[in-house]
């Protein structure tokens, strides 16, 4: 086949595109995958295929096949066709099917695909098969990887709601022991406490290099059905040594029946944030955490109230920007409220703060009890 035979053949390709097209989805839909895709998804990325085609047998050069297809779309119709649920046979299959329509079209117009000719449009269709696969293994394998991650991580959390109960049962065994507690009761405590912390490090790590909490917009949740009250009273032993400095008192008024469905590494997150931030300004006083559901709307309130300091009216309504109090108060609230803000609407609710200086503070924020309730 001559040059002028080559370009009659690219622009018999332009030319009958949609031809092509409709004689290669008449074939493709006998495929199982294919039969219930709607026109524009089952093409993809081939009337672009076609363009590439007839632009590499123009060239009439083997060295730009290579790069044309690369720049091309293939690797993009790979990635589509993970997503259509394309097994990798059917893959190759659509492209072979394409390739068969080529040759048809040429025979039905006095062209012969022989020698340079075939040459090209097998490497075109070689190399755009190669390239699709490559993604499109790629992908899998992606896929597969972050389901796992998923799994495991869905495990992590659901491992960490008895290592709390575990710890908790034994932080109170040991406060009612107290100084009656035998030698081998205490040892028997402190070979508790290294397991469940020592448990507690791998499951955070687990969640660590699974859950990327990257930017404002990049949060990623992993919403359980929560028992609030063991999370506020595991919150609360563990500020109790920072709170008897000042002789501060933490009083949990949550319902012992109260669920709620939220991330829990957000929650308590939140929830450490606001007490901690309480116990800073009410020395002396005393902070009550309580929670309930409001009506029937399928949303809980939550509330950390103070009898403390309070907050100055000029920055009550800059209160939850990033360190608007750090000029203000040495060891001030710092990026906390922001984080509690923040971790609040991830969790698909709000935050407010009422306070009067002198008087104390009380920040409320919601949270969904159902999961229909809750932000998707």
């Amino acid at each position: 086949m001559t040059s002028n035979e080559l370009d009659k053949l690219a622009a018999l390709i332009k030319q009958e595109r949609e031809a092509l097209l409709s004689r290669w989805r008449l074939q493709v839909r006998e495929l199982p995958e294919a039969r219930d895709l709607d026109v524009p998804t089952l093409n993809d990325h081939i009337p672009v295929l076609l363009d590439e085609l007839a632009a590499a047998i123009r060239s009439n050069s083997n060295e730009t096949i290579p790069q044309q297809l690369a720049d091309g779309s293939s690797v993009a119709h790979g990635l589509q066709r993970v997503q259509d649920a394309f097994d990798i046979e059917t893959v190759v299959a659509e492209y072979n099917i394409l390739r068969g329509c080529i040759h048809d079209l040429a025979d039905a117009n006095g062209l012969t695909l022989q020698g340079k000719p075939f040459h090209i449009i097998n490497r075109v269709f070689d190399h755009a098969i190669g390239l699709a696969l490559q993604t499109y293994t790629t992908q899998r394998a992606l896929d597969v990887q972050r389901r796992r991650e998923e799994y495991l991580a869905f495990v992590a959390h659901d491992l960490r709601t008895p290592l709390s109960a575990i710890s908790l049962a034994g932080k109170v065994l040991e406060l009612i022991l107290g100084e009656h507690a035998t030698t081998d009761a205490n040892r028997m405590f402190k070979a508790l406490r290294r397991n469940v912390q020592h448990l507690e490090k791998l499951v955070n790590k687990v969640l660590e290099e699974n859950t990327h909490l990257d930017t404002e917009l990049g949060i990623k949740l992993e919403r359980r059905e929560i028992d609030l009250w063991p999370l506020v009273e595991a919150l609360i032993l563990d500020l109790q040594p920072v709170a008897s400095t000042s002789g501060t008192v933490l009083v949990n008024k949550v319902p012992d029946d109260m669920v709620v469905y939220a991330d829990a590494s957000l929650l308590r997150r939140v929830f450490q944030n606001l007490i901690a931030n309480a116990i800073k300004f009410t020395p002396g006083g005393e902070i009550v955490i309580g929670a309930k559901e409001v009506d029937t709307s399928g949303i809980v309130e939550c509330w950390v109230a103070d009898n403390g300091a309070g907050i100055p009216a000029e920055i009550l309504t800059r209160i939850f920007d990033k360190g608007v109090t750090e000029a203000e108060n040495e060891g001030g609230l710092g990026l906390g409220l922001a984080i509690v803000k923040m971790f609040t609407e991830a969790d698909g609710g709000k935050v407010t703060v009422a306070s009067q200086e002198g008087t104390g503070s009380t920040f409320r924020f919601s949270i969904p009890i159902r999961p229909s309730e809750a932000v998707k």
